[in-house]
């Protein structure tokens, strides 16, 4: 799974640029109360739907592509549930959709991004990657965060006043959230240096600078 993400941390890069662009869209409709005129704002809404049809077979590409040595499960169930989410956004399905089947997609989808950090976590810790495991593993435990609020959203448990927009916060945060973790594995996966003789792989920790050759 690893190998396959590593040769296709180009995708992944993509991925997490798509969903900071999806990110800022929420951010700035939630901030500035949304577009003045219905048009407007059913305009970005579809956007939004295709930027998130793009990101979620962005996300199942590159967890299937060349994947000869273990394809990464994960990240093709969060990429098909981004999709699914894209369709609704899109308006393919012609009926009106609750805020709990949105938040059931979104924690489907960050389900299996935490799911994905705690087995990469695992891994490298196993290679003794101490900065990498610690910096995965908090990732996961956030995504846990990320998937009991949209739960809570989705049940009522969290009210939304008139006018205050939360789930467009909310939705921007998560988007947010997920760009930084694909955007810093798409940077961390091409540095992997050249296999050691045991058949590990010898990884530099996040952040460490890289030899000249």
């Amino acid at each position: 799974m690893v190998s396959t993400l590593t040769r296709n941390w180009v995708l992944l890069a993509v991925c997490g640029i798509l969903d900071a662009i999806i990110s800022a869209a929420y951010l700035v409709m939630w901030y500035t109360d949304g577009p003045v005129t219905f048009h407007s704002w059913n305009g970005t809404v579809v956007l939004l739907g295709k930027l998130a049809i793009g990101a979620g077979l962005v996300a199942i590409a590159a967890s299937l592509w060349r994947s000869s040595s273990g394809k990464c499960w994960p990240l093709a169930l969060h990429g098909l549930a981004l999709a699914a989410l894209g369709i609704i956004l899109y308006g393919f399905t012609g009926f009106r959709i609750s805020l709990l089947t949105i938040s059931l997609l979104i924690v489907v989808m960050v389900v299996n991004l935490g799911i994905l950090e705690m087995i990469l976590a695992q891994t490298l810790g196993r290679q003794h990657r101490t900065a990498d495991r610690w910096f995965l593993s908090l990732a996961g435990v956030a995504s846990g965060g990320f998937a009991l609020t949209f739960l809570a959203l989705g049940l009522r448990w969290i009210e939304i006043g008139p006018g205050s927009h939360l789930d467009l916060f909310w939705l921007g945060a998560y988007f947010a959230f997920s760009a930084a973790c694909l955007l810093a594995l798409a940077m961390r996966l091409p540095g992997r240096a050249p296999s050691t003789s045991n058949g590990g792989i010898a990884v530099p920790p996040i952040g460490a600078p890289r030899l000249a050759h």
